[in-house]
C-alpha cells in the first residue's frame, strides 16, 4: 500500500495519513485538556481546598478529599493527573509523526533524545544541579513520562494495530503475573517492584518506604498508559468514521466505559494502586482519561464550542514550562507583590483562598506572557 510519504508510513498506516493530522492543525481539545490537567497542580488544588475549609460545603469538602493521593490501594481524582498527562503525550504522537515527515532514522533519534532528555530534566527537577550522586533521587515524574512514552513510541513505530494491542495486553498481563511471584505481592513492603527498587535503584527514594513511586519495574505498565494514548490518537486521526464524527465520539466513549469496567473488575484480583501503577490502575485511569478526552473532543473539535478554552490552552501550550517553573520561580512572592494590597482589604478568614488564588494568577499571567509572545518550551 502506497502513501504520499514513505517516512510517515513507517509509523502510521497509510489510511491514517489521509486524515486530520496531515492538515498541520493542532487538536485544540488536546491543548485544552492538557491545560485542565495542569490547572490542578499549578494551584487549582489549593484554591478548592481553601474554599472547602472556608465554606464547609459538603460537595467542596468531598472534592478537597479527592485532591489528595490515596495512601496505598484505591483511587482519588488526584491520582489521575500524572497518568492523564502521559496518556495525552501518547495521543499527540501519531499526529506528530505525520506532521514531521522525517526519515525513520531521524524519527528514532527524536524519540530517544526526547525520552532521555525528560529523564535528565526529572533528575534536575528533584535535585537541582548537585554532584552528591549517592543522595540524589533518580526516579521522577518527568522520567517516568519520558521512558514510558519512548518505549511506547518505539513499539508504535514498529508494529501494526494488531501487534500494538498484543503488546498492550502482554505488558499489563505480564506485569500482573510478574508481581504475583512475590510472597506478599501487593503489600507496601512485600511487592516485587519495591524490592527491585531497594536492590537496584541508586540514590535515595521518595517518601514511600517500599521503594520509589517512579521506580524501575512500575515503569513497565506505564508504557501501557502511553500506548493507550497512541491508539486513541491513531483512531482520532484515522479515516474511519471521519464523515460521522458523533459515531467516532460514541465509539471512544464505549471504549472508555469498557476500560473503566475492566479496571474495576481487575481490581478484585490486582488492586488499583498508583504507586505500583497496577494493571487495573492502567485500565481505570486509561478509561477515565479517554472519557475526558472524548468529552473535550466532542465539545471543542466536533461541536466547535471553543470560546471558553483559552484559559486552559494558555496553560496547556506550556505545560512542562510551568511544571519546571515552580522549582525556579517563587510565585507566592510574586502574588504578594501584585495582590498584597487586595489581601489586606479582605476578611481574615478568606486569606487562604485569596493567597491560593493570587499565587495561581501570578503563574497564569507568567504563562500568558509566554503565550502572547509565542514562547513555548518543547521537549
Amino acid at each position: 500500500m502506497q502513501t504520499e510519504s514513505p517516512q510517515v508510513q513507517t509509523a502510521v498506516e497509510a489510511s491514517e495519513v489521509q486524515a486530520t493530522a496531515v492538515t498541520g492543525q493542532r487538536l485544540r481539545s488536546l491543548d485544552a485538556l492538557r491545560g485542565f490537567d495542569m490547572f490542578w497542580i499549578m494551584g487549582g488544588d489549593s484554591i478548592f481546598t481553601a474554599l472547602a475549609a472556608l465554606t464547609g460545603w459538603p460537595l467542596l469538602k468531598w472534592w478537597a478529599g479527592q485532591l489528595e493521593h490515596v495512601p496505598w490501594n484505591g483511587f482519588h481524582a488526584y491520582d489521575m493527573i500524572f497518568p492523564l498527562f502521559l496518556f495525552m503525550a501518547g495521543i499527540s504522537f501519531p499526529f506528530s509523526v505525520a506532521k514531521r515527515g522525517e526519515s525513520r532514522k531521524a524519527l528514532y533519534r527524536h524519540v530517544v533524545q526526547r525520552g532521555l532528555l525528560l529523564v535528565l530534566l526529572g533528575i534536575i527537577y528533584n535535585n537541582g544541579i548537585r554532584f552528591d550522586f549517592g543522595q540524589m533521587r533518580y526516579g521522577s515524574v518527568l522520567g517516568r513520562i519520558g521512558l514510558a512514552w519512548m518505549f511506547a513510541a518505539l513499539i508504535f513505530m514498529n508494529t501494526n494495530l494488531k501487534f500494538r494491542l498484543i503488546w498492550l495486553w502482554g505488558i499489563l498481563i505480564g506485569y500482573w503475573l510478574l508481581l504475583l511471584t512475590a510472597h506478599d505481592p501487593f503489600s507496601m513492603q512485600g511487592n516485587l517492584a519495591g524490592q527491585i527498587d531497594r536492590l537496584a535503584l541508586p540514590g535515595k527514594f521518595c517518601c514511600y518506604h517500599y521503594g520509589d513511586s517512579e521506580g524501575i519495574l512500575s515503569a513497565i505498565p506505564a508504557i501501557g498508559t502511553a500506548l493507550l494514548g497512541m491508539l486513541t490518537g491513531q483512531f482520532v486521526m484515522s479515516a474511519y468514521l471521519r464523515e460521522k464524527p458523533l459515531r467516532k465520539v460514541l465509539s471512544m466513549a464505549l471504549a472508555a466505559g469498557g476500560l473503566v469496567a475492566l479496571g474495576l473488575v481487575w481490581n478484585l484480583a490486582f488492586p488499583i494502586n498508583k504507586y505500583l501503577w497496577s494493571s487495573s490502575f492502567v485500565c481505570l485511569v486509561g478509561g477515565l482519561s479517554l472519557l475526558l478526552f472524548t468529552l473535550f473532543y466532542l465539545v471543542i473539535d466536533v461541536w466547535g464550542i471553543a470560546g471558553w478554552t483559552k484559559f486552559f490552552i494558555v496553560i496547556g501550550m506550556n505545560s512542562i514550562t510551568i511544571y519546571l517553573a515552580h522549582q525556579l520561580i517563587d510565585f507566592r512572592y510574586a502574588a504578594n507583590f501584585l495582590f498584597g494590597g487586595v489581601y489586606q482589604m479582605l476578611p481574615a478568614n478568606s486569606h487562604d483562598v485569596a493567597l491560593a488564588t493570587g499565587e495561581f494568577a501570578a503563574a497564569w499571567l507568567f504563562l500568558y506572557f509566554l503565550y502572547r509572545h509565542k514562547l513555548f518550551f518543547r521537549v
